[in-house]
């Protein structure tokens, strides 16, 4: 445990010694919060234009109108940045050939996996406690739902979480920290356009959102959460960890 902290505290300092985690976190904050802007702006005039309407205004909900949606864009942004924040993870090793290095220490695969998988984590985390104080603004002023912003929150949380694990693979297989990040944009984009199948195609829409990332985050972007759910993201994250381990296991022997 000790030697993944290490590893996690080392790999933070880089973070938040270079642009990196800057750029990334504040590139989510800008885009999400644009979002949310537009969001909440095209709400309140949909209130305004409900005042002289009572059926109309009594079926506008902040959460379906508002929270819904933005926790769906912010997921798609999570999916254009992340790659970004994971490509240099084990890319600039390789190519600064510290990796060897890396090898020699008393360290397994599995402690340098998780201690850089935690760093990354950690800034995810980060990125979004930063969003809470305008999601939770309209607190404020009206009483929206809390459990479904909370369970929002969690899915964009695994959501990312997930995401980490593959752009740490696609880091593992390279020393260009720009292929990595492109492998691993290839693939959630893969996983978010099998999302969109299920839409236009009946006979395997089921098979498709089981696989997909984004339809196990509608359920809890809408407040339901599913043990099968949760048990997805934490299955889809242990396969990303596991095969970055195996690339790391073959570099090993072959070192």
């Amino acid at each position: 445990m000790r030697n993944m902290w290490a590893i996690a505290k080392k790999e933070l300092k880089i973070y938040f010694s270079s642009p990196t985690a800057y750029i990334v976190i504040s590139l989510f904050l800008l885009l999400a919060g644009f979002m949310y802007y537009v969001i909440i702006s095209n709400f309140s005039l949909l209130s305004l234009r409900a005042g002289n309407n009572p059926y109309f205004s009594s079926h506008l909900s902040l959460n379906q109108s508002v929270y819904i949606p933005f926790f769906s864009n912010a997921a798609v942004v999570l999916l254009l940045l992340l790659p970004i924040l994971t490509m240099r993870l084990f890319a600039e090793e390789k190519r600064q050939r510290t990796e060897e290095l890396l090898f020699t220490l008393p360290l397994t695969n599995t402690q340098i996996i998780i201690g850089k998988y935690i760093a990354a984590v950690v800034v995810l985390t980060v990125m979004l406690v930063a969003t809470a104080p305008y999601v939770f603004y309209p607190f404020f002023i009206t009483k929206p739902e809390l459990a479904p912003v909370l369970t929002g929150y969690l899915g964009l949380f695994l959501l990312g979480a997930s995401f980490i694990s593959f752009g740490l693979f696609a880091s593992s297989l390279t020393e260009n920290q720009i292929v990595a990040a492109v492998f691993s944009f290839a693939i959630l984009l893969l996983l978010w356009l099998i999302y969109w199948l299920t839409y236009v195609t009946s006979s395997m829409g089921g098979f498709l959102r089981f696989i997909s990332f984004f339809g196990h985050f509608d359920n809890l972007s809408k407040g339901v959460v599913d043990t099968a759910d949760l048990a997805y993201y934490v299955s889809f994250t242990l396969v990303g960890l596991f095969l970055t381990y195996a690339v790391l296991e073959v570099r090993r022997w072959w070192r």
